[in-house]
């Protein structure tokens, strides 16, 4: 039997600079797929990334959350060199961290600003791509999400707004599009990455023992839950997978 799960699939991982999803590049490759590293600001670190990934034919695009143009010429781009497409991977985001009570900091122009690139950035590269993944009989859209979707608690207000929206877009999608395209959201509490600006790695110990499995979430946890989204889950779709270690029970 083939060790490499992927051997074969065509994968686009945005925000794969780094985080979460540099793990998400770093998992679908070691399996065997053809990776597309999305970036935005991160155009060294994704080529950097590019000269470890083993295998062959991967690359690295820029795809800006808030650029429906360069969404679509990624995907004629892809659909002239890869002629489809099978894993998309929504990682790319970004958050400040205000107090939920600070209404003035959270003005209606950066609660939009956030709702757009977390919700309306991911629609969009999912909708530009959906055609490339519909060539397919078992592609997958995973988003990384958050329990911050249902627990209406994280980063500030607007980010929780972001992700439950992104989780409901989710269910509405993979109502529609199935059996061709699965839609999952993958839902971390705190992951250990730079994703939230001062938050510390001791915070992180802290709230995690509080937790029923008393450990930090890392990168790689997430990644392996999106690698058997594409791998294991045949028959999930339109769901969540909270990976949170207990932290909302």
């Amino acid at each position: 039997m083939d060790s490499f799960q992927l051997r074969g699939k065509r994968a686009v991982v945005t925000g794969g600079s780094s985080g979460i999803g540099a793990a998400c590049v770093r998992a679908l490759a070691a399996q065997g797929a053809q990776v597309a590293i999305g970036y935005h600001l991160g155009a060294e670190r994704a080529q950097q990334l590019l000269q470890e990934l083993p295998g062959s034919g991967h690359v690295a695009l820029c795809i800006p959350l808030e650029d429906t143009g360069a969404h679509t010429r990624v995907a004629q781009e892809l659909g002239a060199t890869w002629k489809g497409l099978d894993i998309l991977v929504n990682s790319a985001g970004y958050t400040r961290r205000i107090p939920h009570g600070d209404l003035d900091t959270l003005t209606p122009e950066l609660f939009n600003a956030l709702l757009l690139a977390n919700a309306g950035g991911p629609y969009s590269i999912t909708r530009a791509l959906l055609p490339l993944l519909q060539q397919g009989a078992d592609s997958v859209v995973v988003q990384v999400s958050s329990v911050s979707a249902f627990t209406g608690a994280g980063s500030n207000i607007a980010y929780c707004a972001a992700k439950a929206a992104l989780d409901t877009m989710t269910t509405s999608l993979a109502r529609v599009f199935g059996p061709q395209v699965r839609f999952l959201s993958v839902s971390p509490a705190a992951v250990d990455t730079g994703f939230v600006e001062g938050r510390s790695r001791s915070e992180l110990e802290k709230k995690a023992t509080q937790t029923p499995l008393g450990r930090v979430v890392t990168p790689e946890d997430v990644a392996a839950a999106v690698l058997a989204c594409a791998t294991l889950l045949k028959t999930a779709t339109g769901t969540r997978i909270v990976i949170d270690g207990g932290h909302t029970l």
